[in-house]
């Protein structure tokens, strides 16, 4: 079952006018979804985006009792949303959430290829109807490339061991499932040894993020929707490892104005356009409660900006 993490904490920094439009860019099981139409007067309207057409048709049929509310369901990358509110006519927006977590059904299904946990094919696609999947990054990419993804995406000491064991492993059979595949990093960094995170948990991240490009479609959403909330509008992220969280924190804190020291004296405000504000200082984190009821929750931290005028 999946669990929205930190749900009324993500409502609580992202609806600030009920009857305004929110985007849900990342719509999973419909969770954080359900709960802001929950919220919305007559007259608002949700817009929920998903890559995966199965979240697509799974959300449709929860989302349909909002009586007096405009619901939009949109199967794209968020990375996109810019266009697809021009398709639809909406200028602006009064809020955008993204929960960038790996939805419990995608994780949970075999032949989506995500986890080690259930055999499948290794495919990894958050949208199976286009792209690369993860069985064929693995192999046809040269083992420089595999290192350099392994590494940087997955933050992964032994990258280069792993990519050299992949390359070795795919000379004698290509790698076609997700168990032959754990095999090979497991042995290439020589077994568990007594450790409670397999020892394939950072590579599979890699490749997810690598084939779905997570990272370039958060940095193309924020530059693109900066502009599109309104003021006193809010983008909430939540995020659930370190290469997420920097990149969002990054961001933001380019539209933070920060005082800057002026040659003649005195001091000005200075930031990238739209400047924003902290709705909280400090990312916010799960509570000890929801921590051991949801473990998922451990890892997520919560950001979010207001757009000043």
């Amino acid at each position: 079952m999946h669990i929205p993490v930190m749900l009324d904490e993500c409502l609580e920094g992202l609806i600030t006018d009920p009857s305004g439009i929110y985007v849900d860019g990342t719509l999973g099981n419909g969770g954080h979804a359900t709960e802001i139409l929950k919220r919305l007067e007559a007259g608002g309207m949700l817009i929920g985006f998903d890559r995966d057409i199965d979240a697509i048709e799974r959300v449709q049929e929860k989302l349909k009792s909002g009586a007096g509310k405009q619901v939009k369901l949109v199967h794209d990358n968020y990375a996109n949303m810019a266009a697809q509110l021009d398709r639809l006519g909406i200028p602006k927006v009064n809020g955008l959430l993204l929960d960038l977590g790996v939805s419990s059904f995608q994780l949970d299904l075999a032949e989506r290829g995500f986890s080690f946990q259930h055999d499948g094919p290794i495919d990894m696609r958050m949208d199976q109807t286009r792209g690369q999947t993860a069985a064929e990054l693995v192999n046809t990419a040269g083992e420089q490339e595999l290192a350099d993804i392994i590494f940087r995406y997955g933050e992964e000491r032994s990258s280069r061991r792993i990519a050299r064991a992949i390359v070795e492993a795919r000379a004698k059979v290509q790698i076609e499932t997700t168990a032959q595949l754990a095999g090979i990093i497991e042995r290439a960094k020589g077994g568990r040894r007594g450790k409670k995170t397999h020892p394939a948990t950072k590579t599979f991240q890699a490749l997810r993020m690598a084939v779905n490009e997570e990272l370039a479609s958060i940095e193309q959403v924020l530059e693109q929707m900066i502009d599109r909330v309104v003021e006193g509008g809010r983008i909430v992220i939540l995020t659930f490892h370190s290469l997420e969280d920097r990149l969002v924190k990054r961001f933001f804190i380019r539209h933070v104005p920060r005082e800057e020291s002026l040659q003649q004296g005195g001091v000005r405000l200075h930031c990238e356009e739209p400047p924003v504000k902290w709705v909280w200082k400090k990312p916010v984190t799960a509570s000890e409660k929801e921590q051991s009821e949801n473990p998922r929750s451990r890892s997520a931290k919560l950001r979010a900006v207001e757009l000043r005028g």
